[in-house]
């Protein structure tokens, strides 16, 4: 099937925007993309005329399945099944608002990319870590309940923790992940916010174990995403060869010089503190004051980033479930906020974000002869107005490996 879509301004992903051009696809693969003059001369007339064609959103930084917020400190009582119902649900509206792929760090959607494959779940391509891993006592283990029910609870609810200690147990816990097929690996090397006992600005994991999942993790050709929020979870990771850093709220100079120095991809996630300080009656009151630590700080930070030309991929930490899905884009005005261009913004929403899965990168995320048929059309011009992101109604339309998926009524 070829779709040809002809747009008011095309925005390849990387690169400067192209007037009055066109996009050729041709079944899961673009055929063109470039000015409508330079078009093939059979290419034959527009199926849409757009005012706005760009390549599908990548949010990379997302969980599926997971607690309403009277569920925040139970999620190991919520069953597989629930959380998967509610999962299809969030997958839908989060391909609607166009996220047309995601890197779940944590969440049913592993378990679901055989569903997703098949087209029996409207969904944006996945690519899942499994569980969590994190050491006794950190960021991914539920402090509030025995800890025999913890490891209890491993296999029912694997999808989304991962306990393990030391170098051994590390390895396990990774090739775990690998068993399900995950696509990254995900670590916490500092505490969190929804976690009750341990706190954001203490690094997770010795060295030595970073040191060994990464490792591991490479032998099978996978990245390795580190949720750290504090400065000593940062400066482990680097130090370690993690290679996205999730959230990233405690940086100054000299984590930016390091990042640099690793070339290291950072995905911050403002969208999800600026929604979750609005609701503070329903967070537990020790997640709402770690919270508004990180936001006192977040910003200047990430701007520091930012100015330094540090490379970023677009995330938003969306966990909460009910109608925050499909409001992800919302992120791309954050990133506005703390100094990007629309236009770079608009680069760490698409083209950076396949490039955080390294060598299990799918060719996505730009508008180029050869990469993945996914393209949105939107109804307002992000380069000079950002106010149209996170309304999932201004997405106009959506193709997904050459294929509409969504469109005009």
């Amino acid at each position: 099937m070829t779709v040809r879509i002809d747009a008011d301004l095309l925005l390849s992903g990387r690169g400067e925007p192209i007037d009055h051009g066109t996009v050729i696809l041709d079944g899961r693969q673009i055929t063109y993309a470039g000015p409508v003059s330079g078009a093939p001369a059979d290419a034959g007339p527009a199926d849409a005329s757009v005012p706005v064609a760009m390549p599908g959103l990548w949010d990379c930084h997302i969980h599926f399945g997971m607690p309403t917020p009277d569920e925040f400190d139970k999620t190991e009582f919520t069953s597989p099944a629930t959380m998967g119902a509610r999962a299809v649900d969030e997958l839908g509206r989060v391909l609607d608002a166009g996220v047309t792929s995601v890197r779940e760090v944590g969440g049913v959607g592993i378990d679901l990319v055989g569903e997703i494959e098949a087209g029996r779940i409207r969904s944006p391509h996945m690519y899942g870590a499994g569980g969590i891993m994190s050491p006794t006592a950190g960021h991914a283990d539920t402090h509030s309940i025995p800890l025999r029910m913890v490891e209890a609870g491993a296999d029912q609810y694997g999808f989304m923790f991962n306990v393990a200690d030391g170098v051994p147990g590390v390895i396990k816990a990774v090739r775990k992940n690998l068993r399900r097929n995950a696509k990254v690996i995900k670590i916490c090397t500092s505490g969190g916010v929804m976690s009750e006992v341990d706190h954001w600005s203490h690094q997770q994991y010795a060295d030595e174990e970073i040191t060994a999942i990464v490792e591991e993790a490479a032998r099978a050709e996978r990245f390795v995403a580190a949720h750290a929020e504090g400065k000593a979870g940062i400066m482990a990771a680097l130090r370690c060869g993690v290679q996205t850093i999730e959230h990233g709220d405690e940086i100054d100079d000299e984590v930016v010089e390091l990042m640099l120095e690793k070339d290291i991809i950072l995905v911050p996630t403002m969208w999800i503190t600026r929604q979750l300080m609005a609701m503070p009656d329903e967070m537990p009151d020790y997640a709402y004051r770690k919270l508004s630590e990180l936001a006192e700080i977040q910003d200047d930070g990430l701007a520091k980033a930012v100015a330094a030309g540090v490379r970023i991929a677009m995330g938003t930490d969306t966990f909460v479930h009910g109608p925050l899905y499909g409001t992800n884009s919302l992120e791309i005005a954050h990133l506005v906020e703390v100094g990007m261009t629309p236009l770079a913004a608009v680069e760490a929403a698409t083209a950076t974000g396949p490039e955080t899965l390294g060598p299990q990168a799918p060719r996505s995320g730009q508008l180029r002869e050869g990469y993945d048929a996914d393209v949105i059309a939107l109804d307002f011009n992000p380069l000079e107005d950002v106010s149209g992101w996170g309304d999932p109604d201004r997405v106009t339309h959506v193709w997904q490996a050459g294929r509409p998926v969504k469109a005009p009524a």
